[in-house]
């Protein structure tokens, strides 16, 4: 029998410890929030974070570091990437260095510019290359709670991993597809929330659908040239992990990362936003890593840039969407 601990007991790390476990396969979850743990425990619903959905009895919470890791065939880990450190940092001690990582956080961090893999590669000792897995979209944890059709991306150097990961996974509603490029999917991953934000500013103040389509297209080719820069494989954006994220990100109506967006074209505040939702928007944080990694790496990305200006500098977004429109020109040959 099959034993996982999954780390994080938001909407996204609830939704994956509910579909293991109605597959039977024993799971606890650790939850950081003395509420939410008791929510779980008493009344089989996360309240906080994905209410109205009935949970399986086979999930325990948990909140010990000791208790999520102990004897446990996989560990996935569903946190905030400003949190994946310190947390990576404190359970590190508790599980083997041949239990794999599966990491379901979608973000850069702000201080080193490091993505989630890298960031476990200097935090624990030794090649974790094939003992990680990176699950990533298109996905709303809702729709999955929901049994509606979803299709995922599983990235992992090791094949033999993914493979059994992605027989682990799958569902008749839930199916997944395998990659080797761990970079790619996780670029396309983190960088598709901030292009979701400046998609929200775009419909908030009523640009309407030929905006989003160039927002959508054009951001899909800022990510694809950080991410051939950085060793990813262009084609990795062309699917469900690059352009299929994006679309949904940018389009849904359960996009975290639009809704502030659209919050920002009504005048409020980052501050105020953040201050009012239960749930964290990646795109804010990853905003601020994405423009300096563009400028670390060379690379233009004006989307990201203005977006990076609109949160952290303040600017005014109609006039960030008109430099967009009339910066320089040019023929452009390639993504």
């Amino acid at each position: 029998m099959v034993k996982i601990g999954v780390v994080g007991g938001g909407s996204w790390g609830t939704t994956i410890a509910n579909h293991m476990a109605l597959k039977g396969i024993n799971v606890d979850l650790w939850v950081r929030e003395e509420d939410v743990y008791a929510q779980i425990k008493e009344k089989r619903i996360n309240e906080t974070f994905l209410p109205e959905i009935r949970l399986s009895t086979a999930i325990r919470p948990v909140q010990s570091f000791k208790e999520i890791s102990r004897g446990k065939d996989f560990l996935c880990i569903v946190v905030p990437s400003h949190f994946f450190r310190t947390i990576l940092t404190e359970l590190s001690p508790f599980f083997s260095s041949s239990t794999p990582l599966i990491v379901g956080t979608k973000g850069i961090e702000n201080e080193t510019l490091m993505t989630m893999s890298q960031v476990i590669a200097s935090v624990l000792p030794g090649d974790r290359g094939d003992t990680f897995a990176c699950l990533s979209g298109p996905s709303f944890a809702r729709e999955v709670c929901h049994k509606h059709p979803t299709a995922v991306t599983l990235a992992s150097r090791n094949k033999e991993l993914a493979t059994y990961l992605q027989e682990l996974f799958s569902t008749d509603y839930f199916r997944v597809y395998t990659t080797q490029d761990v970079i790619g999917v996780e670029l396309g991953g983190a960088l598709k929330n901030v292009i979701a934000i400046a998609a929200g500013i775009s419909d908030g103040l009523g640009f309407g659908f030929n905006a989003r389509a160039a927002l959508i297209t054009r951001g899909l080719a800022e990510i694809t040239r950080l991410g051939v820069s950085m060793g990813a494989k262009p084609l990795t954006f062309a699917g469900l992990a690059g352009i299929g994220d994006l679309i949904l990100t940018c389009t849904g109506d359960l996009s975290r990362n639009r809704m502030v967006g659209l919050k920002i074209a009504e005048g409020m505040s980052t501050k105020e936003i953040v201050s009012g939702m239960k749930m964290v928007a990646e795109g804010i944080k990853t905003s601020l890593s994405a423009y300096n990694l563009a400028k670390k790496m060379g690379i233009e990305m004006p989307i990201i840039t203005e977006v990076y200006n609109v949160i952290y500098r303040g600017k005014e977004p109609r006039k960030a969407v008109k430099d967009l429109m009339t910066r320089e020109l040019k023929v452009e040959l390639s993504l």
